[in-house]
C-alpha cells in the first residue's frame, strides 16, 4: 500500500500558478499511490490568491477515475449568489470504502484568526484488512484550539477502537453492520513542530487496549531530524520546518517500509509525504 499526504494550498505553487492537474501529476510521479490525502482543497473560492471559482474537489476526483473521493468540508459559506464556497480536505483511495465518517473538530472562541476544521475517517478494505484512514488540517493560529482538536482526534480514535472491540447489534438497512478495526492511519498538516507538546499528546498512550499512534518518520529513520515540510520558499508564516506527518497504529507501523518527504517540488508551499507499507 502506497499513501501520499499533501497540503496543496488550493493547488497554488510557489510560482503563484494554481493547477490541480499539476498536483495529481506530481503525486503520480512520486508513486502509483493507493491513498491520496489532500488538505486545503477549495471550491468556488475565487478570492484565494491566484484561484478561480472552480470546484477542485470535483476536478481532482475526475483526474483519478476508479478512486473513491471523500470530501471533508470545514468551511461552507454562502457565496451571495445562491451557491456555496467550500474549503477543506479530500481523501481518495482505490480501495473499497466500507464506511465514511466526518468529524467537526472543536471550534471555540479564540481571539486569533481561525476557521472550522474537520477530520475525515474512512474505513477502507486494504490488503491488510480494514483500516481507518484519517486525514485533517489543524488550526494554525491558536495553540489552545489546536490542543482541543488533538483531544477530539484522540477521542475519535478511542471510539473507533471501542466500536471494534464491542460490535453493535446488526440490523437492516441503516443499521447494517460495517467493518470495524483498531488499525488506523492519521495524516495531515498538524501545524505543529516535532517538539510541540500537542504532538506528543496526540501520540500519548491510551487507557486499556487502545493502540497509540506512532510517528512513522522516527519509527523508520531513528534519530534523524524530520525534513522540512513547509515554508521552504515562502516564509510568510514561519521558518522552514516540519508541520506535516503520517502516524499509524503499531500494527501498521510494523508494515511501514519507507517514508519520503519530497522536499524538491514547489507545486505548493507544503511538501508531500509518501509512505509505503508491505504486506509481509
Amino acid at each position: 500500500m502506497r499513501l501520499i499526504t499533501w497540503n496543496i494550498q488550493w493547488a497554488r505553487g510557489t510560482d503563484d500558478r494554481v493547477d490541480p492537474a499539476r498536483i495529481v501529476a506530481h503525486a503520480k510521479a512520486m508513486a502509483d499511490f493507493d491513498v491520496l490525502c489532500l488538505q486545503e482543497v477549495a471550491d468556488n473560492f475565487a478570492e484565494l490568491d491566484g484561484n478561480d471559482s472552480g470546484d477542485q474537489f470535483a476536478a481532482i476526483a475526475a483526474l483519478l477515475p476508479g478512486f473513491t473521493a471523500v470530501e471533508g468540508i470545514g468551511v461552507d459559506t454562502d457565496d451571495g449568489e445562491g451557491g456555496r464556497k467550500r474549503f477543506g480536505n479530500l481523501l481518495l483511495t482505490r480501495y473499497p470504502v466500507a464506511q465514511i465518517l466526518r468529524h467537526m473538530l472543536p471550534w471555540e472562541a479564540a481571539a486569533t484568526r481561525n476557521m472550522p476544521r474537520v477530520l475525515i475517517e474512512a474505513v477502507a478494505q486494504t490488503p491488510f484488512g480494514p483500516v481507518r484512514l484519517m486525514t485533517t488540517h489543524l488550526e494554525y493560529s491558536s495553540p489552545l484550539l489546536r490542543a482541543a482538536q488533538v483531544e477530539a482526534i484522540r477521542e475519535v480514535h478511542r471510539m473507533g477502537c471501542a466500536r471494534h472491540a464491542t460490535p453493535r447489534q446488526a440490523g437492516p438497512h441503516t443499521y447494517k453492520m460495517t467493518p470495524g478495526t483498531s488499525s488506523a492511519i492519521l495524516t495531515g498538516d498538524f501545524n505543529m513542530r516535532p517538539d510541540d507538546a500537542s504532538l506528543a499528546r496526540l501520540m500519548a498512550p491510551f487507557d486499556g487496549a487502545v493502540p497509540p499512534l506512532v510517528d512513522l518518520w522516527p519509527h523508520l529513520e531513528g534519530g534523524r531530524e524530520h525534513p522540512p515540510s513547509a515554508f521552504i520558499v515562502d516564509q510568510t508564516y514561519g521558518a522552514p520546518g516540519c508541520l506535516d506527518y503520517v502516524l499509524a497504529t503499531p500494527d501498521l507501523a510494523q508494515r511501514a517500509r519507507r517514508i519520503v518527504y519530497e522536499i524538491e517540488t514547489r507545486a505548493s508551499d507544503h511538501q508531500p509525504i509518501l509512505v509505503e507499507f508491505g504486506t509481509d
